[in-house]
């Protein structure tokens, strides 16, 4: 049985359709990718799957069970099954790194104050951020901010992480960083991974699957490993996106290929980079 199974979701904002027909299932271990342009609704599935907004139709299953037909306290218990990254990171100010850290340890778990310590340092240190513990947010590097979400992301030992734009702001090596610290706490856990990110190194790099989300059409239009789908032409807008490549009918508005097919645009080694 899948960790998170989603079946045929369909998202809305009162009459306003955001995405329809939404199906993925992530296993223990995998690291699932939501890809798609700007605006096509990734956030948004992402709200519907840690159970900030309810679905229009459809349903959101961890381990077999309906997070939408669940009281609140079934849902409450589903929730301490995953763990998130925000964008920003989104750390309290207020608290040190330390205090950040022990936050879901305190709310979650019924370890005492001794053994929620222990936890917080242990993961501090899988991050690198254990000579950290007492500074506060506004001390920290983007990077580091990103490594203290992460640590308290994982702390209470959640089976399944979401991350949204984990390598958002960062320079490329801060972002390899934070890839490869993704990859080790996999290696450490067995957590799976559900991830936004337009970053396509990232993607190439860790995914291990992943669901493309199209803003025109209004539905997913590829399913797969993302550095599987940049070989295997599934549809001009997924080949547009993973290779980094201005789509044919854009070429032709702007006068810059009007004669191109799209099966003569797909060798990147001959075409330009976007502006």
């Amino acid at each position: 049985m899948s960790l998170l199974a989603v079946h045929d979701l369909e998202m809305r904002f009162g009459d306003r359709l955001i995405q329809e027909h939404v199906s993925l299932k992530v296993d223990e271990g995998c690291i699932f990718a939501v890809m798609g342009g700007s605006g096509c609704g990734k956030s948004t599935l992402l709200k519907h799957l840690v159970g900030l907004l309810p679905p229009a139709s459809g349903a959101v299953c961890y381990d077999g069970v309906n997070f939408w037909d669940s009281d609140e306290a079934g849902r409450d218990a589903l929730r301490a099954k995953f763990g998130m990254l925000f964008q920003s990171a989104a750390l309290w100010s207020s608290m040190t790194v330390l205090e950040n850290v022990l936050l879901p340890l305190t709310q979650r778990t019924k370890l005492d104050d001794k053994a929620r310590e222990k936890r917080a340092r242990e993961v501090l240190e899988w991050v690198g951020m254990e000579g950290s513990a007492d500074a506060f947010p506004a001390d920290l590097s983007g990077g580091m901010k990103k490594r203290v979400g992460l640590a308290r992301a994982i702390a209470a030992e959640p089976q399944l992480l979401f991350l949204d734009e984990p390598s958002a702001g960062l320079d490329p090596i801060s972002s390899r960083r934070l890839d490869d610290l993704i990859l080790d706490i996999r290696e450490r856990t067995g957590a799976a991974f559900v991830l936004v990110s337009h970053e396509l190194p990232s993607l190439f790099a860790i995914a291990d699957d992943g669901i493309f989300l199209d803003a025109d059409s209004k539905h997913p239009i590829a399913h797969g490993k993302p550095a599987d789908l940049a070989k295997q032409h599934i549809h001009p807008t997924v080949d547009a996106f993973l290779r980094r490549e201005v789509p044919p009918e854009d070429d032709a508005s702007t006068g810059a290929g009007a004669a191109a097919d799209h099966g003569a645009a797909t060798a990147p080694d001959k075409q330009k980079e976007p502006a």
